[in-house]
């Protein structure tokens, strides 16, 4: 249980040795080696000549990694703040679905999580969420923009004015100190606020108001443009068609569409469905093409959005897919412009085991996983709290390494699900180093952040300590320790320090 009781904001000794813990580092070709870390001012360093005036911590018979880095998530801005009003039932719960900002940074440092990236701001919104980002406690955190919903980009890009294009994604981010652009639904906003339905078009359907610009170009485009002007992380595209049956052929699209260009796929879970007119069978998984496709063109990269069970909040950039999602369901929902360029759609949602479509999601996200072949290109993410809170990462990867809890969570899933889905055949496992890939090592890399996610000299001391356990879940829940630049600020599931984390911009 997190606990704020007894917490300080002072800082731990500037030097500590954490000594014979087992250390798994894939960055630095480490698989469960013993060996000592040491720190001095935060940042890793070699051992020293003189070692005296270091402050040892017996790591001895633990898992020692970097600390998580949360590649894909939302936590501040209009959006959030929405969410946390819109299903009062879920926000008296413990850890509310969506928790106040200062519980945020305890729980993700209880998790021993360091690092986390807001997903999809809005431009106008950009100070507003950095407000309340400079209260977020012990993490490091940064945002990604949309400037690809403001009209003066979007008529850039309807002009193919290169140069005009690069300096005004520069002016964004710079003015709203950003770390990565983010696209969502490339012209749905265009499509919905003519008063078509933005959430089904096609990438080659021009914009009602710019005919002489698509879906397909805006990406592509954007993605030559965040890699000119040098990013550190490349385009990260919520591609069109999310949730729809059948759009597994917008995704494949999308992909295409980045051959030979760096590019972030988003929650890729919520774009891999079959289904619809064009499929001759109903609603379910469209991994199998999608995934050929990634694994052989190493320019893109993903996280998947996993679902799991249970009650949450959906919010999305994307106003247009969250209307469908609120008719669909009869959920009560909320939608809101204000007098920003881009909006976004907030309602409740509840995951159910023996619901058809939501077994399909759950069972597509983990298919995700366990057959795409590079896990250095793939994220842990449940896109929180979308697919589930950030707080289930542990149960996420007991599922993936443990194969005999994914079977028994398998069996329980709607029954036509089990007849038809892929995932009955992989029996494949994570191992502790393939975890610390996909939840610290990747991400850190594919987000830009060469002092983040490996245990090297030079990296930022962000580490955290666990008891290994053949309960992946229950050893990922509550870390032994956790230090952030060197400071001890969880201990045993209780929040020790609360030093002030560094926002990330480009």
């Amino acid at each position: 249980m997190n606990s704020l009781h007894g917490t300080t904001n002072t800082t731990s000794p500037t030097r500590v040795l954490i000594a014979g813990g087992k250390i798994h580092d894939p960055a630095n070709q480490r698989d469960g080696i013993v060996a000592d870390i040491w720190i001095e001012d935060g940042r890793i360093v070699d051992r020293p000549i003189d070692p005296a005036g270091f402050t040892r911590i017996d790591a001895r018979g633990l898992v020692v990694m970097p600390g998580g880095v949360d590649l894909h998530s939302h936590i501040a801005g209009p959006k959030v703040s929405a969410g946390r009003r819109i299903a009062p039932h879920l926000a008296r719960r413990h850890p509310p679905a969506v928790p106040t900002i200062h519980s945020t940074g305890a729980l993700y440092a209880a998790l021993g999580y360091t690092t986390v990236f807001d997903a999809a701001i809005a431009t106008g919104a950009a100070g507003i969420a950095h407000l309340e980002l400079d209260e977020l406690p012990i993490l490091d955190k940064g945002i990604y923009l949309l400037a690809a919903d403001d009209a003066a980009v979007l008529d850039a890009l309807a002009r193919d004015d290169n140069p005009d294009l690069e300096r005004l994604i520069g002016q964004s981010i710079t003015a709203g100190r950003g770390w990565a652009v983010k696209v969502a639904n490339p012209g749905g906003p265009a499509f919905w606020k003519h008063g078509r339905r933005g959430d089904h078009h096609d990438l080659d359907t021009p914009l009602p108001d710019r005919p002489t610009l698509t879906p397909r170009q805006i990406l592509e485009r954007l993605a030559r443009a965040v890699q000119k002007i040098g990013l550190p992380h490349p385009l990260h595209v919520h591609t069109a068609n999310l949730g729809l049956p059948g759009n597994w052929r917008t995704m494949l699209e999308t992909m295409r569409t980045f051959d030979g260009l760096p590019a972030h796929l988003a929650h890729v879970q919520f774009h891999s469905y079959t289904g619809g007119a064009l499929d001759p069978d109903t609603f379910g998984s469209g991994v199998a093409p999608l995934v050929e496709w990634f694994n052989t063109h190493d320019t893109l990269t993903l996280d998947v959005g996993q679902i799991l069970f249970g009650d949450t909040v959906a919010m999305t950039g994307d106003s247009s897919a969250a209307e469908h999602l609120a008719h669909a369901t009869g959920t009560p929902w909320m939608s809101h412009d204000l007098h920003l360029e881009g909006g976004c759609g907030v309602l409740p949602i509840a995951y159910r085991e023996k619901s058809l479509v939501h077994a399909w999601q759950w069972a597509i996200g983990l298919e995700w996983f366990l057959t795409a072949s590079d896990p250095w290109r793939i994220v842990l993410s449940t896109d929180h709290p979308n697919g589930a809170h950030f707080t289930a990462y542990p149960v996420l990867m007991r599922l993936l390494g443990d194969a005999a809890f994914r079977r028994e969570a398998f069996a329980r899933i709607h029954p036509a699900v089990r007849k038809r889905s892929p995932l009955a055949g992989i029996s494949r496992e994570y191992t502790l180093q393939e975890l610390c890939i996909i939840t610290r090592a990747a991400p850190a890399r594919i987000a830009g952040l060469p002092h983040k996610g490996h245990l090297g000299p030079g990296a930022d001391a962000d580490i955290t300590l666990y008891r290994p356990d053949a309960d992946l879940a229950r050893m990922f829940s509550m870390p032994a320790k956790v230090f952030k630049a060197g400071v001890l600020v969880a201990e045993d599931g209780e929040v020790k320090a609360l030093p002030r984390g560094s926002t990330l911009t480009a």
